[in-house]
């Protein structure tokens, strides 16, 4: 059995046109390929080539220069300027120097000589479907980037933070990001980096509350070697790595108090010592901090410095939490199916009004985060080509009814109502056994329900519920 052609490509799948007006080498060549484990197509005219390439899922062309009417440097003109990505080798009886520059010129990826060597051959087509393939993964791992730094919402506070965006990117004040877990306060620094002057520098990333605190001096200034115990070779720290370009530190507030002297100095200064060095490295670094910690509440606690909070704030910027902008869920869910059903190759699913009505009424703790992590389950788990209220999890309360029958009044209280009202009288027969199951307690019966707890107050006080005041000493919210 025939090997596959080319790591990842699957001779079923590979088709390779082969545009010749000898139909001996025509012949010859599907024998060869075919042999191979790939599936030949013949063509005799460029014309015909042409008319096959845009009706079949063609991987490859052999294509000589020679041929009746268009010859093949016109057909691979022809090709570039039609946009086909499609690779293609040429074949020629007469090849010379002017032949080969103009058939790299236009885009061709090899030129073999006739009379043919069927290893030269094999060669050139398995070397460009590798680059064919190379460029299909590249193509894909740039689409994967462009979307980590698109921000997705017309709400009045994205709008808002995108003008912010706009008018602090080309600047060099250093930024500080506040915001809750899951907001995207990373691709708030992205977008900064992108809309920069430093756009083509690197853009470097440091997770302050990931790095161990006996390292993380090392992570950003960099090591000689020997400087401690495991040190067997110099390293380049962050700061370094970053010169010229932006370096984002991701949860500053859990930078140790040592380490924030250190890049207090390197704020003031733009030089630093790598560990265990004498010698001042100068760097030109813009700095981007974020943080989901009230940083004048850790300076009372003594645990940041106010003199480096002062340094970082030049430029503030607070993300939103998701709960504050409802309205960009439902274009969210749309971005985030289309994303993963692609990288999954998946068909593109539909949600219904009713489950993103659901998702509108949650008040999503791991803001977007969370939301995008649900929609990658939902992609991968929902076998149908339509999300309903049904395939959201049960703690987004989409499976209410079902569980909560016993509340319902029963249909001989309800004959004489309109659906609104009986809509009311149901909620407001389970809000009142979900407090009085959870002691009245307004925040765990708000959570338990999904709703923010603003929301929820105004929920019981639409449907009329008061609440019991507690006595001294007991927690009822």
């Amino acid at each position: 059995m025939a090997e596959p052609p080319v790591g990842g490509i699957m001779a079923a799948a590979t088709r390779i046109l082969i545009v010749d007006d000898e139909a001996g080498v025509r012949e010859t060549l599907a024998q060869v390929l075919e042999d191979e484990g790939f599936v030949p197509v013949q063509a005799a005219t460029g014309e015909e080539g042409l008319r096959m390439l845009e009706a079949n899922g063609i991987d490859l062309i052999l294509l000589d220069v020679w041929l009746p009417g268009r010859d093949g440097l016109e057909i691979l003109q022809m090709i570039k300027d039609r946009g086909m990505m499609t690779p293609v080798v040429i074949i020629s009886g007469h090849a010379n120097i002017d032949t080969a520059v103009r058939a790299t010129k236009l885009g061709a990826y090899d030129l073999i000589e006739k009379p043919l060597s069927i290893d030269k051959t094999l060669l050139a087509v398995k070397n460009a479907l590798t680059q064919r393939r190379l460029e299909e993964e590249n193509r894909i791992l740039r689409g994967r980037i462009e979307t980590r730094t698109v921000m997705i919402g017309e709400s009045e506070a994205i709008r808002r933070l995108q003008e912010e965006i706009r008018l602090a990117a080309p600047t060099n004040g250093r930024v500080l990001i506040q915001g809750e877990n899951g907001t995207g306060k990373e691709l708030v620094a992205r977008l900064i980096h992108q809309q920069s002057l430093r756009r083509d520098a690197p853009f470097v990333e440091v997770n302050c509350a990931a790095i161990p605190d006996e390292i993380i001096e090392s992570e950003l200034f960099g090591h000689m070697r020997g400087a401690f115990t495991g040190a067997v070779r110099d390293k380049q720290g962050k700061f370094l790595a970053a010169d010229t370009g932006t370096l984002f530190l991701d949860e500053v507030g859990d930078m140790s108090l040592k380490t924030q002297a250190k890049v207090l100095r390197v704020l003031q200064e733009q030089k630093f010592e790598p560990v265990g060095s004498t010698q001042a490295i100068q760097v030109n670094v813009r700095v981007i901090t974020a943080t989901n910690k009230d940083l004048a509440a850790e300076i009372k606690r003594g645990t940041f410095r106010e003199d480096l909070y002062f340094r970082l704030n030049v430029i503030p910027f607070v993300v939103p939490p998701l709960r504050n902008r409802r309205d960009d869920i439902s274009l969210l869910v749309s971005f985030f199916l289309f994303e993963f059903s692609r990288e999954y190759g998946k068909r593109l699913k539909e949600i219904s009004t009713e489950a993103i009505g659901v998702l509108k009424e949650y008040a999503w703790p791991g803001n977007v985060r969370e939301l995008r992590n649900l929609v990658e389950r939902l992609v991968i788990m929902v076998p149908g080509s339509r999300i309903g209220v049904n395939d959201l999890p049960d703690f987004l309360g989409g499976n209410r009814l079902s569980e909560t029958a016993s509340a319902v009044p029963s249909s001989g209280d309800t004959r004489s109502e309109t659906l609104q009202e009986a809509r009311e009288m149901f909620e407001r027969a389970y809000l009142l056994k979900r407090l009085q199951e959870l002691n009245w307690n307004i925040a765990r019966t708000a959570e338990s329900v999904g709703l923010e707890r603003s929301h929820f107050y105004r929920k019981l006080k639409s449907l009329g519920i008061s609440v019991p005041r507690k006595e001294e000493g007991e927690e009822g919210v």
